[in-house]
C-alpha cells in the first residue's frame, strides 16, 4: 500500500474538577416551566425521574474563581506531558468551548482574547509559529477540533496540534430550570501527531453535518424560567425533546456514513466514545446503530459511560473518557493496539460529527 500521512495520539490529559454535586444538592431549589410557572410537583420527584432518564447521580463543578480557559490549561499541561514532547514544538493550539470565561457573579461571557490565546500564555509558551484559536460548534467542538488538525496534519501544514474541550457550564445554569441538572464543569485535551504508514491508522474518516433549518434553536440563551429574576442575566435553555429527537434520527446514519468511508463495518468496533449528554438517549442512538446493521446484540462494554458521576461537561465529555480508558481509570474498559474507536457527538446548531481512530499497533 502507498505510505501516506495519519494522525495519531501521542499524548492525552483531562481535569475533573473537585465540587462533587450530588442530586440532593438541587432539593432546595424552586423549579419554574418555560412559561414562568412553579411546578408543584415535589423536588423529589423531579429529580428522581431526572435520574431515571439521564442516570446522573452527580457532578462536578469548578470553584467559583476557576475559568474554562483554567481547567483547560491544566488538561493540556496533562497531554503534553503525556505525550512528552516539548510544548514549544506544538503547531496549532485549538480550543472547543460554547463559553469562553464566565463570571459567575454577574453570568457574562468573556471570549476575547480567545480561550486558545489565554492557554497558550498560561502554558508559557513563546513559539509565535505556535498557532491559536478557538471554535464554537457546540458540544462536538472537541471532535471538530480533532478533524481539523488532521486537515493540517496530513496536508504538511504541522506536525504536532493541541486539542482541548473546556467548559464550566455551571456558571451558566438557571437553578429553576430542571435541565440544568445535567450541566457540568471538567476539560479535556489531547495531543495528535503525524507519522507516516503504509498502512491505515490513527484517524481513518471523518464526517460532519449541520442542520440549522428548524434545529438551530434547540439550544440558546434565555432568561431565566422564573419571572422574578433580573432579565439581564441569559442562562443555558434547551428544548430536550427536540434534541432528543434530533440526535436519535440522525447520529446513528452519520455514523454508519463515517463507518463505510473508513472502509470498515459495525464489525470492526471495539468501543464506541459517544458525548456524554443523557444515559438514555446515548443507549438509543447506540440501539439505533446496530439497527442500520440490522443487530439487535448490543454488547453491554462497548459504549463507556461517565456521565452517571460526571454529568454533561459539552465540549469536555468525549476527551475527558477517552483519556480515563487510556489512563486506566475505567478498569472496565480498555482500548488496546489495533483497536478500532468510533468517536461521535452532537450538540447545539444544530451540529453532528464523528471520526474513526485505529490505535497503533507498535
Amino acid at each position: 500500500m502507498q505510505t501516506r500521512i495519519y494522525s495519531i495520539i501521542t499524548g492525552t490529559g483531562s481535569y475533573i474538577p473537585s465540587r462533587i454535586i450530588k442530586n440532593e444538592h438541587f432539593l432546595k431549589n424552586e423549579f419554574y416551566d418555560s412559561k414562568g410557572n412553579r411546578i408543584e410537583q415535589p423536588n423529589e420527584e423531579i429529580i428522581s425521574k431526572f435520574e431515571a432518564i439521564t442516570e446522573i447521580q452527580e457532578r462536578r463543578y469548578t470553584k467559583d474563581d476557576q475559568t474554562s480557559s483554567d481547567i483547560g490549561s491544566i488538561a493540556a499541561e496533562r497531554a503534553i506531558e503525556s505525550a512528552g514532547i516539548d510544548k514549544e514544538s506544538l503547531d496549532y493550539i485549538i480550543v472547543g468551548h460554547n463559553l469562553g470565561d464566565v463570571d459567575k457573579e454577574t453570568c457574562e461571557i468573556d471570549i476575547m482574547p480567545s480561550l486558545a490565546s489565554r492557554v497558550k500564555e498560561k502554558l508559557g509558551i513563546l513559539n509565535p509559529k505556535t498557532i491559536a484559536y478557538d471554535i464554537i460548534f457546540g458540544c462536538p467542538g472537541w471532535l471538530q477540533g480533532v478533524i481539523q488538525a488532521d486537515y493540517y496534519i496530513r496536508s504538511g501544514d504541522a506536525k504536532r496540534v493541541l486539542v482541548i474541550g473546556s467548559e464550566t457550564l455551571s456558571k451558566k445554569c438557571d437553578p429553576h430550570d430542571r435541565d440544568s441538572m445535567i450541566y457540568a464543569d471538567g476539560a479535556g485535551a489531547t495531543i495528535f501527531e503525524g507519522i507516516k504508514s503504509d498502512t491505515p491508522v490513527g484517524i481513518l474518516s471523518h464526517l460532519t453535518r449541520t442542520d440549522s433549518y428548524g434545529q438551530a434553536y434547540n439550544l440558546w440563551f434565555g432568561k431565566s424560567f422564573n419571572p422574578d429574576i433580573d432579565d439581564s442575566k441569559l442562562y443555558l435553555k434547551m428544548n430536550g425533546r427536540k434534541l432528543y429527537n434530533y440526535a436519535l434520527t440522525t447520529v446513528p446514519t452519520v455514523v454508519k456514513e463515517c463507518l463505510e468511508k473508513a472502509g470498515l463495518s459495525l464489525n470492526d468496533v471495539n468501543k464506541v466514545l459517544i458525548h456524554q449528554a443523557n444515559a438514555k438517549m446515548d443507549d438509543a442512538i447506540l440501539g439505533r446503530i446496530f439497527g442500520l446493521y440490522d443487530r439487535k446484540d448490543v454488547p453491554e462494554n462497548l459504549m463507556p459511560m461517565t456521565i452517571s458521576k460526571l454529568g454533561n461537561s459539552s465540549t469536555a465529555t468525549v476527551p475527558t473518557l477517552l483519556d480515563y480508558i487510556l489512563k486506566g481509570k475505567m478498569p472496565e474498559h480498555q482500548l488496546n493496539k489495533g483497536d478500532v474507536a468510533v468517536f461521535a457527538s452532537v450538540g447545539a446548531g444544530m451540529n453532528i460529527n464523528c471520526f474513526i481512530y485505529r490505535f497503533p499497533k507498535k
